[in-house]
This record gives C-alpha cells, structure tokens and sequence, in this order.
C-alpha cells in the first residue's frame, strides 16, 4: 500500500500500460482517475475490475490537448479526492508513415497529445501540489528516443521533447518537493500491437528482441508497472528530472 490516500490522474489509461498502471496503483492504495478520450465502454471496464478488487476510482473522458478539458478533469479529481497527488502523462497516439507522407496536421495533432497534453496536465495540477508542497509527476517517453526508428518521426521527435520536458519541469517545481520523472518502456506488447501490424510482424518483433534485450520474451505492461509506483511512492522523494528505462536491457545508457 505504498500510495495508500493518494489521488492518480493517469491520461490514456483506458487500456494497455495506462490501464495496467491504473489497477496497480488502485492495488497500492491510491484513489485513481481513469482518462479516456474515445471508448469510454473500455474505461468504464478499468473502472469496474478496481472497484470490484475494494480499490476507489471513477472514469473521466478528456481529450488532453485541449486546456479546457484537462482543467475539468483535475478539477473533478481534486472535488472528489481534495486534491492530486499523482500525474502520469501516458497518453500518446503513434501512427505509422514513412516520414516524408507525414502531414502537417497529423503532425500536429500528434505533437499536441504526446506533448502539449503533458504540460497542459502539469500546469493543471501544479496548484495542488504547491499547495501541500508535494507531488509526483511521472510521464511517459519511449525506447524509441533511444533507437530512432523508422516510420515513426513524428513520435519519436514527440517522446525526445518529454525528456527534455521532464528535465526543465523538475528544475522548476523542486521548491515545492514535486518530483518530475520520465519512464521509456521498451517494446511493451499491449492489445493495441496486434490492432496495428500482422500477427507476423509480431512474431519477428519477437525474435528480434529476444536476442537484443536482456531478457529473451517480450516486456508486457506487467514489467513496467513497479516502475510506476516506484516514482510515485515516497521511495524516490530525492529522485528528480530523471529518465528511468525499462526495456528488459535493450538500450543501455
């Protein structure tokens, strides 16, 4: 119960790691906002395992790129629990293109849920935590920051500018005991995957990283979760402006 009375708000939690961090942090004790933009259907069904396993949560559908509807939602989050503790900027779309048949408005649209939601959502909870003078913002890059990979400029542009993010925000906030943190999961196979490519993609993706990481199986959202309460938790109250990778040893750095 290392997060026991705290309050999450976790942006694109509805499924894959946002949702298996919802449940964990539920388990740890935390009351939990689940964010959704679309399905709410999926949302609800996150909202339903936690509550059935005695853990405290409620649904809330924001698009995360719009000021407005993130103040709602902290809003919401803060009149139900008394304030926010907790930030995990997960929310992120990733289409891929080969670079040159990127538009200029998905360029955009991506820029503004893989970034510009994650320093709208800081900005909303940061009078919370100023006024407690405490808080744990968490958001998510990806490994990808560290391979570079093709067909996917855009995204991988996006989750280098969290890192930089991350590292200016904790410089920031640190006078407040906020702590600012960045997680890159590695190749985390989630349902989303096997939406996106061939059950055959996945297969070579598989082989591939089974001799390239440490560990040879694919990460699941499992892998990543103790990551997630660990800079959540008091454990790492002196940690700041950190980039924390859990890739199974793929990237070493």
């Amino acid at each position: 119960m290392k997060l026991q009375g705290k309050t999450a708000v976790i942006t694109g939690s509805s499924r894959s790691i946002g949702a298996a961090v919802a449940k964990r942090y539920a388990q740890e004790g935390a009351n939990v906002v689940v964010n959704y933009r679309s399905h709410p259907e999926l949302a609800d069904q996150v909202v339903e395992e936690i509550t059935a396993s005695g853990g405290t949560a409620f649904a809330f559908g924001a698009d995360v790129s719009k000021e407005a509807e993130v103040e709602a939602m902290v809003k919401a989050a803060a009149d139900r629990f008394g304030t926010v503790d907790i930030l995990v900027n997960n929310a992120a779309m990733d289409p891929r293109r080969t670079w040159y048949e990127i538009t200029a408005e998905e360029w955009d649209a991506l820029m503004g849920v893989n970034v510009r939601s994650q320093f709208l959502c800081a900005k909303a909870v940061f009078p919370y935590m100023k006024r407690q003078g405490y808080g744990k913002i968490i958001n998510v890059s990806s490994v990808t920051f560290f391979t570079g990979q093709k067909q996917f400029l855009h995204y991988v542009t996006s989750k280098g500018a969290i890192i930089g993010f991350t590292r200016a925000l904790a410089r920031e906030v640190g006078e407040h005991s906020i702590t600012v943190n960045c997680i890159t999961p590695g190749a985390v196979l989630t349902e989303t995957e096997y939406e996106k490519v061939s059950e055959a993609t996945i297969r070579e993706s598989g082989e591939f990283l089974a001799k390239a990481q440490c560990f040879s199986r694919r990460e699941t959202a499992a892998d990543v979760e103790g990551a997630f309460v660990f800079l959540a938790s008091r454990d790492s109250d002196f940690i700041s402006g950190q980039t924390l990778n859990v890739d199974g040893g793929w990237m070493m750095h």
